[in-house]
């Protein structure tokens, strides 16, 4: 199958900024420094360029100053060079003391990190201290690097625990780098009354950097009745899906059941929509030829959301077959960056999934957190007592009716169970997933009929569950949760699963626990999560979304990340370092959303 690696959205990708920071004193102190300090920035850049890749598989570039930075002059022509490039994020390397106000990174909205090279020759360390403390006092959060062992001053090795924080930071300033300017594209309005449908510009905007779309879901009606969309590809999409789609369980009472003829048009219907969803995210050129140039650029969206409930699904098949595959890593023109779409255009869970994708470049399940089952509620049931890392009861996460084929679970990295980035996906992998699936025919309060997505996911994948809500008087907030996914005995997971809906996609899911507080077990995690939505990224990526919300003013209340993992600005410390959820939330507060308080 064909890979596509590409970029789909309109604007270049961000740069990362390398910006080697030296003693500007001539006489022998700048010059004995000068191809110490240039390579330790050659090494950096080097190291993050092999090590990491947009989400859409393009490589990462590097972009490094022309000259070390000394002093203010150099520092502005290296910030010339900066915007001329593209960058969205700098690291400022150096091995020796340097003049701090005199050559910091002064950019209002750039994530920054400081690496200084823990040595006793020259004391690097000194100036990392006295540069994030200005950074601090003018309001500029810096993310501090400093190796746990000395080095000697030659040694151009980048010791391990630099390497973690070097790329924790690279990939999270990078999604906020590739996020600014972008669209969120509301399809529709608020689904049956959920909050998170709500969209709230402010944040979008301040927060996140990204536009605010829309489009009435008549606008499907419209280009689907006047054949607004690629006939070729319509009839390749259409004779893919026939091939490949099963068909599973028809559980609706004969009365309600739709008649072949019914669902056949069905099947041409959602086909469209997955076509027209995606070519009003991202435009499409053949509309240009077709006489459409204005639907041929789309909104530039990076995620977007479908209300379908209830002013759609009424009437016209479900959106399930179109978020399924659209938010999977490939379809009909083969395997691709997966797109971050919303069911029920819950735009906080959206923006919960974007953060998800950018950090792990892999697709995230969409999920209802539905049930919380202990054991003893499902040996009740069941007469199953829960063993393993379910001993201490498990989550239901059931979207109504699709999530992303991926979250089957049936690709894998070093022979377990995973979700990956696409280009690391072989054909077997697609193949394995799509047999996974069955897509039973939408159940009786869908009245417009459609197709559900009906697996369960594999028992072994670690996994992150998180959610933005929104609090009145305190704004954003995050809360995650680590665990793994778990399956049960086949006949144990039919009894639960048909007192929800057996048509639906499953995720049986076990938080790590701490024993206290938010975690001492998972009814409390639980019985603490902010909204009936989750969304859910392969790997323990915790201190990564941590510090992704560090990044843009977001506090985090509520994770199970331990503390070794937890990565965010120097200035957070001076907030109450003693108490650090506290002091995430006086940061936050102090320092307002990355793009300006309204």
């Amino acid at each position: 199958m064909k890979i596509q690696v590409e970029n789909r959205l309109r604007g270049s990708m961000p740069k990362i900024g390398i910006r080697p920071i030296i003693d500007g004193r001539r006489g022998g102190i700048r010059e004995s420094l000068e191809e110490v300090t240039m390579e330790m920035a050659r090494n950096a850049a080097h190291f993050l360029s092999e090590n990491l890749r947009h989400s859409n598989g393009l490589p990462v570039e590097c972009v490094i100053a022309d000259t070390c930075i000394g002093g203010v002059a150099e520092a502005a022509l290296a910030e010339e060079k900066f915007a001329r490039e593209g960058v969205g994020l700098t690291l400022s390397v150096t091995p020796s003391w340097c003049y701090p106000t005199e050559t910091m990174d002064t950019h209002p909205t750039r994530p920054k990190a400081i690496w200084g090279f823990n040595g006793t020759e020259r004391p690097g360390a000194v100036y990392l201290a006295a540069a994030l403390s200005a950074h601090n006092q003018k309001g500029l959060p810096a993310f501090s690097i400093y190796g746990r062992d000395v080095q000697d001053i030659g040694d151009t090795t980048i010791t391990p625990d630099v390497q973690q924080k070097l790329l924790q930071f690279a990939k999270a300033g990078l999604a906020v780098a590739v996020m600014q300017g972008k669209s969120y594209l509301s399809m529709g309005s608020v689904c049956m009354g959920i909050a998170g449908c709500i969209v709230d510009e402010t944040f979008f905007q301040r927060y996140l950097g990204l536009r605010n779309e829309y489009v009435d879901m008549t606008e499907f009606v419209r280009r689907m009745e006047r054949g607004i969309y690629d006939q070729e590809e319509f009839e390749r999409a259409l004779a893919w899906t026939q091939e490949n789609c099963r068909i599973g369980a028809e559980v609706n009472p004969e009365h309600l059941q739709r008649t072949d003829e019914q669902k056949a048009g069905d099947w041409e219907t959602v086909v469209k929509m997955a076509l027209i969803a995606r070519d009003l995210m991202i435009g499409n050129p053949k509309l240009q030829e077709m006489g459409y140039g204005e639907e041929a650029l789309g909104r530039n969206a990076i995620a977007a959301g479908f209300q379908g409930q209830r002013a759609w699904t009424d009437h016209f098949p479900n959106g399930d077959f179109m978020e399924a595959i659209l938010t999977s890593s490939f379809d009909w023109n083969g395997i691709r960056e997966p797109f971050v779409l919303a069911t029920e255009n819950d735009t906080l869970n959206g923006i919960t999934m974007l953060f998800g994708h950018l950090l792990t470049d892999a697709a995230q399940i969409f999920a209802d957190v539905r049930t919380y089952w202990s054991p003893d509620a499902v040996e009740r049931v069941t007469g199953y007592r829960l063993t393993g890392k379910a001993e201490n009861g498990i989550i239901h996460l059931i979207n109504s009716g699709p999530a992303a084929l991926d979250g089957t679970g049936r690709q894998t990295a070093g022979g377990a169970p995973a979700m990956k980035p696409f280009w690391e996906i072989g054909e077997e992998e697609v193949r394995a997933c799509l047999e996974a699936v069955k897509w039973c025919p939408a159940v009786d309060f869908f009245r417009g009929g459609g197709f559900s997505t009906d697996y369960t996911t594999q028992a072994g994948m670690p996994v992150t569950m998180a959610r933005i809500n929104l609090v009145a008087g305190l704004g954003p907030v995050l809360q995650l949760a680590e665990g793994y996914t778990v399956e049960l005995p086949d006949e144990v997971h039919d009894k639960l699963d048909q007192r929800s809906n057996p048509t639906w996609p499953t995720t049986w899911f076990v938080p790590n626990l701490t024993g206290e507080g938010l975690f001492k077990d998972v009814y409390s995690v639980m019985n603490n999560w902010g909204s009936n939505h989750g969304a859910l990224s392969y790997g323990h990526i915790g201190g990564e979304l941590i510090t992704l919300a560090s990044m843009l003013r977001i506090p985090v209340c509520m994770h199970n990340v331990p503390e070794e993992r937890v990565f965010r600005p120097s200035a957070w410390t001076a907030f109450g370092g003693m108490d650090p959820v506290g002091a995430d939330f006086r940061a936050c507060q102090a320092f307002g959303p990355l793009y300006g308080k309204a």
